[in-house]
Formats: structure tokens, sequence, C-alpha cells
């Protein structure tokens, strides 16, 4: 479970998955993607319709100024949001990023990021997610990026799975 900083994440009624394996899907799912390989990111919670991403400090993913960069704050609340929708879907279903819109409310100052992603209305075709990401620092976490996002089920496409 994701440790507990502040959220600016709304209520909603708890999802049921389609099927119980849907943490071990999500895992492999995510450990083929290189660039949170790359990226050192990590998973650090994942519920039906809620999925939490943490990325470590590393001067390499860093802007000019020392922050983290945007573009890495975007990859990973992109993939919680993804990998929150794909958490719903069954098995063998395949999940791809329609659009996304990223407010940058403050600067990723901090020793990690968490970014959380959660489903606000699930499709059978097209789910609706939003998403944070909160800058975590000597223990103390601050909001710095909010997300929505819209993400597509794959079903029956040949190398669309996970």
């Amino acid at each position: 479970m994701t440790e507990e900083l502040p959220t600016t994440l709304p209520i909603l009624p708890e999802f049921k998955p389609v099927h119980d394996g849907y943490s071990d899907t999500v895992r492999s799912s995510f450990a083929k993607q290189g660039l949170m390989r790359t990226l050192g990111a990590e998973l650090a919670d994942i519920r039906p319709g809620f999925v939490a991403i943490r990325l470590p400090f590393n001067p390499g993913l860093t802007q000019q100024h020392g922050f983290f960069h945007a573009g890495g704050l975007a990859s990973i609340v992109d993939s919680a949001g993804g990998y929150a929708a794909f958490s719903l879907f069954g098995d063998g279903d395949g999940v791809l990023t329609v659009e996304f819109k990223l407010n940058l409310m403050a600067p990723a100052d901090g020793d990690y990021l968490i970014a959380r992603g959660q489903v606000i209305r699930p499709g059978r075709t097209l789910t609706v997610t939003t998403g944070e990401v909160i800058a975590v620092k000597g223990g103390q976490g601050k909001p710095c990026a909010l997300m929505q996002q819209t993400v597509m089920r794959i079903v029956g496409r040949d190398g669309v799975v996970g």
C-alpha cells in the first residue's frame, strides 16, 4: 500500500476486477516497459482501478534547476493511470493511452515521486482515469501535478496484449 501522503484524488467506489490475477497481469506488463526500467520506476500499489508508481530521485532525471523533469513525471503518471484502467480489463486484453492532459502545479522537488492513477469511469472500450504526482521530500509530500486521461481497451489484436 502507498504511504499516507496528501491527495487531490476524489474518493470513488471500489471496483471489482474481471479476473483474480489482475495484480500479476499488471506486474507482468509493467516489467516489459523499457522506459519504466530506464527511469528506475517501480510499482508501489495495485488495487482494482488504482495503481501507484514510485520514482526515486536520480540526477539523470532532472531539468536545469535540479527538479524532476516533467517528461519523467508525465511518463509515470501516464503509466499509473493506464495500469489503473488495465487492472479492470480482461485477461489477454491490451491497453493504450488515447490522450492525457497534465497540469504541473509545483516544481517536482523531492527525494522521490509517487504517481497515483485511478479509474473515474470504466468503459467497454474507453476508460477515463485521473492521476496525481506527489513529490516527497524529507518525509513530507506535496502535490505537483494532476492528470486526466483516456485509455483504450484493446481486444483480439495480436501483439497488443498487456
